[in-house]
């Protein structure tokens, strides 16, 4: 469920481009996502890191791709935010920063943090960092190397169904380690 209300200034951002043009999208996704902002702060009375930081660079990436009318500056926006949270993921490392590594923090949020032990979380750690790396650097390639169409439509589909793989192979690797750590020793 979270992850719906997470892509859906994405979603909106989409039917906007499908009905118009990647200038009206831009605004809608500018709206949507301020929008989600005050929906997640009312509902928690809280604002979402995540949120904060997609908004603020939709606004300023946005802002510009409207401005100047270039598209390509709603273009980098994803490749900016995935490598801003691998930088996040990375710094979370260090041991001045906090006691645990970022994705640890993010379980223990939710109140369901599986018994990994230092090391297992740090791999784990490492493995967002390599994903959101990854995902700015595909980012980056689709919108270099294909029409807007073609990149619009990754946005959507290829960064919402690689972030559901990534999700679903990192439970499955929760899974084992966990299962490891519970059986009886003999």
């Amino acid at each position: 469920m979270r992850l719906l209300f997470d892509f859906l200034p994405v979603a909106a951002f989409f039917v906007a481009y499908k009905l118009a043009d990647i200038y009206v999208a831009t605004g809608v996704i500018i709206v949507a996502s301020l929008l989600q902002v005050a929906i997640y702060w009312l509902w928690k009375r809280r604002v979402n890191p995540m949120h904060f930081v997609t908004s603020g660079l939709v606004l300023v990436f946005g802002g510009l791709t409207l401005l100047v009318h270039d598209s390509a500056y709603i273009m980098w926006k994803p490749t900016v935010v995935n490598w801003l949270f691998a930088a996040a993921f990375l710094v979370s490392l260090w041991r001045r920063v906090s006691d645990r590594p970022l994705i640890q923090r993010m379980f223990g949020a939710t109140g369901a943090a599986p018994e990994l032990g230092e090391p297992l979380w740090r791999r784990l750690n490492w493995m967002w960092i390599a994903f959101f790396l990854g995902m700015g650097a595909l980012n980056l390639a689709v919108f270099r190397s294909f029409d807007e169409a073609t990149w619009v439509s990754f946005k959507l589909w290829g960064m919402l169904g690689l972030t559901i793989a990534f999700i679903v192979a990192q439970s499955y690797w929760i899974a084992v380690r966990t299962a490891a750590h519970d059986e009886p020793a003999g």
